[in-house]
């Protein structure tokens, strides 16, 4: 099953996994040939020292001392820590440039557990961190990955000013094999970056506001599964919204220009929807051939009552994967999200698009573009992309396969029902950079370009 997200937290979540993957990768790369490798070294001395004299009978008291001692001046040994297989954890600059938050900067000590086939089983990857709009900050993570079949993950942080996270998300049965499948999400999130500039497709860039988005929510997904390809899958979803004043400075508040625009202030959502999955990916994280197509419907209400009706929802979201050459697939999604019914609802319940993920029923990419660029009740949004393995590691104790993914995304919005959803489309074209490392995780950077400029984002997982 894939994750539904209302918005993504924070870029310090997603820059971790990422940078871990990819930027550190390169700096790998470039420093690789200095590395001594440690399994010839210690033959080498081995052959060469002579034969050692007998112990005293008052060594295995001053064992334990001597070996300490080594210890310390090993990891006092700058050669100790610039190699990855004997360095107690790994260094790895976190860079993030996002168009709505800017650049951050800081430090990932990351520590990687693998297993006996050097599969990484779980990355424990605190920051500190430091971002122009909200100071100093901290964040300690960790991502678990006991089998293909269960995942889960905790990150918890914030910053001197506004940014707060607490995300934890659990999943069983992601490959089907059983009768039932479970996720469940529990998020908080307090984020001064959210962009607003009106609604609908034409919605001018002249008229970028700023608000804080303070979100509580808890999710369910249960899936019943009826073989390996078919599921039934319910979603359901309880959330509270507080859109507050921006505190970006140069940037109007949200209120100042439009005034008392529905959303602003305090909002609930309790979500129902059902869906009908068909899957025949090959691979649920890293797919490289097969398809899945998930069409749904849902009702939203206030404060959990299904007589104060909030929207009703239908669409369908597809993504299909083609192998047309040794290590090089395309990579092709569609969502359509109609809106039949709606009351009063509020701005950050539509259908909108920008930013880097696809989430079913959800957001939807458009990677020249911040998250939310384009709001109302309608959506359309396609991609494609050409995934090449262009480079393969052995690093960090596991295998590392580096990617290259030209793309391109198409989108709009719309409020009336007859309107045509493939006139009028946004376009950005773009490259992306990805470092896998199979069964589990992947880490990109997207660099996307439209019609107001580049936008760069970091992430985990494809972004569809």
């Amino acid at each position: 099953m894939r994750r539904a997200l209302i918005r993504r937290p924070s870029c310090a979540r997603h820059a971790a996994l990422a940078s871990i993957l990819f930027c550190s990768v390169l700096a790998i790369l470039l420093a690789r040939p200095a590395w001594p490798d440690p399994d010839s070294s210690a033959d080498a001395t081995l052959a060469l020292a002579p034969a050692p004299a007998p112990a005293p009978a008052t060594a295995p008291s001053t064992a334990p001392v001597a070996a300490l001692g080594s210890d310390l001046k090993r990891w006092l040994t700058p050669a100790t820590w610039l190699n990855p297989a004997t360095a107690p954890f790994i260094p790895v600059p976190l860079i993030s440039v996002d168009p709505d938050s800017g650049t951050t900067l800081g430090l990932l000590p990351v520590r990687l557990q693998t297993d006996e086939n050097n599969d990484i089983r779980r990355i424990f990857a605190p920051d500190v961190l430091y971002n122009p709009y909200f100071g100093y900050g901290a964040h300690a993570r960790v991502y678990a990955y006991p089998s293909e079949d269960e995942q889960w993950s905790v990150v918890l942080g914030g910053n001197e000013r506004v940014q707060r996270q607490f995300d934890a998300e659990f999943q069983n049965g992601r490959l089907r094999e059983h009768r039932w499948s479970f996720t469940g999400s529990l998020v908080f999130n307090r984020d001064g970056t959210p962009r607003f500039f009106g609604i609908g497709n034409d919605s001018p860039a002249i008229a970028e506001t700023d608000y804080t988005e303070q979100q509580e929510w808890a999710q369910g997904q249960i899936g019943l599964n009826l073989s390996h390809t078919w599921q039934v899958l319910y979603t359901v979803r309880v959330r509270n919204v507080d859109v507050l004043p921006g505190t970006l400075a140069g940037i109007d508040s949200l209120e100042t220009r439009f005034g008392r625009i529905l959303g602003v202030g305090r909002g609930d959502e309790f979500l129902n929807r059902g869906s009908i999955v068909y899957d025949t990916r090959d691979d649920v994280t890293i797919p490289t051939k097969g398809m899945e197509w998930v069409a749904y419907g849902g009702m939203a209400s206030r404060r959990g009552v299904f007589n104060d009706s909030l929207y009703s929802e239908a669409g369908v979201d597809g993504r299909d994967f083609w192998p047309i050459a040794p290590e090089t697939i395309i990579a092709t999604h569609m969502s359509l999200r109609y809106m039949p019914d709606a009351h009063r609802l509020p701005f950050w319940a539509l259908s909108s698009l920008g930013g880097d993920e696809s989430q079913i029923g959800g957001d939807q990419p458009l990677r020249g573009f911040g998250p939310g660029r384009y709001y109302d009740r309608d959506a359309f949004s396609t991609s494609i992309e050409l995934r090449r393995t262009v480079w393969s590691l052995n690093t960090f104790s596991t295998h590392v396969d580096v990617e290259l993914a030209p793309f391109a995304d198409l989108g709009r919005v719309w409020s009336q029902a007859g309107t045509w959803p493939l006139a009028h489309l946004h376009s950005v074209g773009g490259l992306g950079f990805r470092g896998i490392a199979r069964p589990f995780v992947v880490g990109y950077v997207d660099v996307g370009y439209g019609s107001e400029g580049v936008a760069v984002f970091t992430g985990i997982n494809y972004p569809f």
